[in-house]
């Protein structure tokens, strides 16, 4: 069984350690959560990860989303390469920012204006404070084990990385910090209907992932959001959806067109950079227009729009505009649940694999118990999944290194890879 990641990979972590925390620039990256050493990647083409000792993975991590054409996809590596050649940086207003907002504005039925910045830490931030200026109201809802990135206000019953650590609140984040903000579990709307009859008028917004991905992939039951949208509107409160994750991925108006439910402001990020750091955050234009310079609420960012990152995004969102590859993606992640129950029944596996086009996940919990929420994520085996992880890594598998991320299919994921796939899970599954 795999412990990760080869000599060349031992030796470059022995060295990053030396001069970074950890040895990691993202936690959930040192393999805490499953045991081994870090595989350190030197190259990334189509399905493929290539690592420092020379050995080929087939990838379900994806860039932890954005690469759903594929690593390196022609198109986009193109539309950099050209940008790069007429400056890396402008600190100006450019063309690119203005075609790429107008392209997220059409795909997007709820946002009418949009606002880029550098990470979707940013644009969940930005989206926050810009509800607080226009409603004049200091308290947000949270739901635990949606994750929003690392801001203050945010790091509070968080998942991914946070539950990676087994440390799901910060140090260094004061009380004071999360003193507006109201945890909910997510799937209860029982508990938000309380909430907001004792403490609505208080509310600035209520800010979720339409369907969490950071506490493995957690779908909503039927009427929730409706529920949320109904609430937020009563009491005239924000609707904030964070579609870092699920925007551009499962459709190209995200997670809310196929859900049917429209926020007032939405929050992006990974794909729009098709693998450049990026992040923006758009909505309903009377809200927006809150932003400096037109309004009070002050946001900025040097490398905002950033023409190679825009660049990116034009190309790559162009591309997934072209014929059915949305259809295509999600005939690829049906085939993959398909091969993953098979396989898992035959081992007698009862263990719950959740998908929705192409983002998935499996919860190593032996009951079966369909996981609706971030207790529920907690009672799954995270030792077994760490075995799991090491079987599939040792036959050229990469999955997240974390039982509480979710996996991504990319265009390119085709029958070889899938074959692949199944060979190692088979293998991998009776390891574990």
């Amino acid at each position: 069984m795999s412990l990760g990641g080869g000599k060349k990979s031992g030796r470059l972590f022995e060295r990053a350690k030396k001069v970074t925390p950890g040895g990691v620039h993202s936690p959930v990256r040192a393999f805490r959560a499953v045991g081994g050493t870090p595989v350190f990647m030197v190259s990334a083409k189509g399905a493929y990860l290539r690592d420092a000792d020379g050995k080929n993975y087939v990838d379900y991590v994806g860039s932890w989303g954005p690469a759903i054409l594929g690593h390196a996809h022609p198109a986009v590596t193109k539309a950099v390469q050209k940008a790069a050649e007429k400056g890396l940086s402008f600190g100006t207003p450019h063309e690119g920012e203005v075609e790429l907002s107008r392209l997220i504005c059409r795909m997007v039925p709820s946002v009418e204006k949009v606002r880029f910045c550098n990470s979707g830490t940013e644009a969940t931030m930005s989206c926050l404070r810009l509800a607080r200026g226009f409603t004049g109201r200091n308290g947000m809802v949270k739901f635990s084990g949606c994750y929003h990135g690392h801001s203050d206000a945010l790091l509070v019953a968080a998942g991914s990385g946070a539950l990676t650590l087994g440390k799901p609140d910060s140090a260094g984040v004061t009380p004071g910090a999360v003193e507006d903000t109201h945890v909910l579990p997510f799937n209860n709307p029982g508990a938000a209907e309380r909430l907001f009859a004792q403490r609505g008028a208080e509310i600035a917004a209520v800010l979720l992932e339409p369907i969490p991905a950071n506490a493995g992939l957690i779908l909503p039951v039927p009427g929730y959001l409706e529920k949320l949208r109904e609430l937020t509107t009563k009491h005239g409160s924000l609707l904030i959806f964070d579609e870092v994750m699920t925007g551009f991925r499962l459709a190209p108006g995200g997670a809310q067109q196929i859900l049917g439910v429209r926020p007032d402001l939405s929050a992006f990020g990974k794909v729009i950079g098709g693998g450049l750091p990026v992040g923006a955050f758009g909505g309903r234009a009377e809200v927006m227009d809150h932003l400096a310079p037109d309004g009070p609420v002050y946001q900025a960012g040097t490398l905002s729009g950033n023409p190679m990152a825009m660049a990116a995004g034009l190309a790559q969102l162009k591309k997934l505009g072209e014929g059915n590859i949305y259809r295509e993606l999600d005939r690829a992640g049906a085939v993959l649940e398909k091969m993953f129950r098979e396989e898992l029944g035959s081992a007698g596996w009862k263990d719950p694999f959740v998908r929705i086009g192409s983002m998935f996940c499996l919860f190593c919990r032996a009951d079966g118990v369909p996981v609706r929420n971030l207790e529920a994520a907690r009672l799954c085996d995270t030792g077994r999944y760490a075995r799991l992880f090491h079987g599939l890594l040792g036959k050229g598998v990469y999955f997240p290194p974390s039982q509480f991320e979710t996996c991504f299919v990319s265009a390119v994921h085709g029958q070889r890879e899938l074959e692949i796939t199944r060979k190692a899970l088979r293998v991998a599954v009776r390891q574990a």
